[in-house]
């Protein structure tokens, strides 16, 4: 199912899967529609060969950018191009235009705005203020950000096959039938998670949340839909995936600005297999 070349994601996006496509490709199961509830990237999405997906994020901004990929093709590629001339790689104008973004209220032009944001700010960080929902990733200062043109018309071919939705994760799972593979890549459990289930709140996603995800995922395991979930390997995540299949192993950490905070930790996938 996996594509002989690889295809990078056209964004940037911490915790992205394109280090990890051989071994999760080899333990997704087969099937007819991949359904992926936190498809943040799309790694998986642009490296595997459904007949159709359905693809879900909680990020609005995220998801508008591939619904106007997906319909405007080359001509929203145009419209994002002209934010990569040098003249908007300063300071001043990635202020000026983050500003704009926060206001707009179009829709394509929020999505090349997005692109924008997330090719010059940070570290491709996407964050945003707790009051009043506004993106606040500082500058980046990179010396020639890239437009990934060829990326996005890899996206846009391959958005053909692609239903787009930005819904509760647990709306899009119980959308699964039978043929329906489920692939979830949540945001993580703390690596020092504890059983306090309130404790902590990351991105928006809870313990609590991270809880119903797995118990979710084994009900539907039970009605013949197999699901894959991503996460830390550690008390928390090994409790919660206790009835499923764990492949657990080591990643490099490649966020941190500060190469020797880059560090080793523990993943797992969990697999649900649906029979």
């Amino acid at each position: 199912m996996i594509e002989p070349n690889k295809i990078r994601p056209f964004l940037k996006w911490p915790g992205g899967k394109f280090r990890l496509l051989e071994r999760i490709h080899s333990t997704l199961p087969a099937g007819k529609q991949l359904i992926e509830p936190f498809v943040g990237g799309g790694a998986i999405f642009l490296n595997t060969q459904f007949e159709k997906y359905l693809l879900n994020d909680a990020n609005i901004d995220l998801i508008t950018l591939y619904q106007s990929l997906q319909k405007e093709g080359t001509q929203f590629i145009d419209v994002c191009r002209k934010y990569f001339h040098r003249k908007y790689n300063s300071e001043k104008q990635y202020y000026r235009l983050r500003v704009k973004f926060n206001a707009s209220q179009d829709p394509i032009e929020r999505s090349a705005l997005f692109l924008y944001l997330n090719r010059h700010g940070y570290n491709g960080l996407c964050r945003y203020n707790a009051g009043k929902k506004e993106f606040n990733v500082p500058f980046g200062r990179y010396v020639k950000p890239y437009f990934p043109e060829k990326e996005m018309l890899l996206f846009f071919e391959k958005a053909k096959k692609v239903t787009f939705v930005c819904e509760d994760f647990t709306k899009t799972m119980k959308r699964a039938k039978k043929g329906s593979v489920i692939y979830c890549d949540p945001p993580y459990v703390p690596l020092n998670a504890t059983a306090n289930f309130t404790a902590y709140r990351a991105g928006g996603f809870s313990l609590d949340q991270q809880k119903v995800l797995a118990e979710l995922a084994a009900k539907l395991s039970l009605k013949g839909i197999p699901v894959l979930l991503s996460n830390h390997s550690n008390d928390f995540t090994l409790n919660a995936y206790k009835e499923a299949s764990i492949d657990e192993f080591v990643v490099q950490r490649f966020i941190s600005c500060k190469a020797n905070q880059r560090k080793r930790v523990l993943e797992l996938l969990a697999l649900y297999p649906g029979h």
